[in-house]
């Protein structure tokens, strides 16, 4: 059973995934505190005083409804979302058109037992 377990582990797929997701998180948040200087900038450019995640409805001083937070969630989905895009586009740019990899094993097979029967 640890013989299996290790075999899976140790599968190409499963350490590749791995190491994505981990970078994933890294890349995220980075991306958190690029939006987060970004957005403090543009709110200290309009003007105001305060940090964008205090951006929302209040009840007297207490925040109710954060409404700068979650534009922030927001904004770091699409930033995170377009640059998994451009590195998936560019992913399959480099993989080889499946034509080019020549004929599969049914086209050769194919090829094999016509060229028996004209025999």
């Amino acid at each position: 059973m640890l013989k299996e377990f290790k075999a899976f582990v140790m599968r190409g797929n499963l350490v590749e995934i791995a190491v994505a997701f981990i970078m994933g998180l890294a890349f995220a948040a980075v991306v958190t505190a690029f939006t987060g200087i970004v957005l403090g900038t543009i709110a200290y450019l309009l003007g105001s005083d305060i940090a964008f995640d205090d951006v929302g409805v209040h009840k007297g001083t207490e925040l109710i409804i954060p409404i700068g937070t979650f534009i922030a969630a927001c904004i770091n989905f699409l930033i995170v979302a377009f640059v998994l895009f451009l590195v998936v586009k560019a992913y399959n740019r480099m993989q080889k058109p499946a034509d080019a990899a020549g004929p599969t094993e049914i086209e050769l097979l194919t090829e094999i037992r016509d060229s028996l029967r004209t025999r």
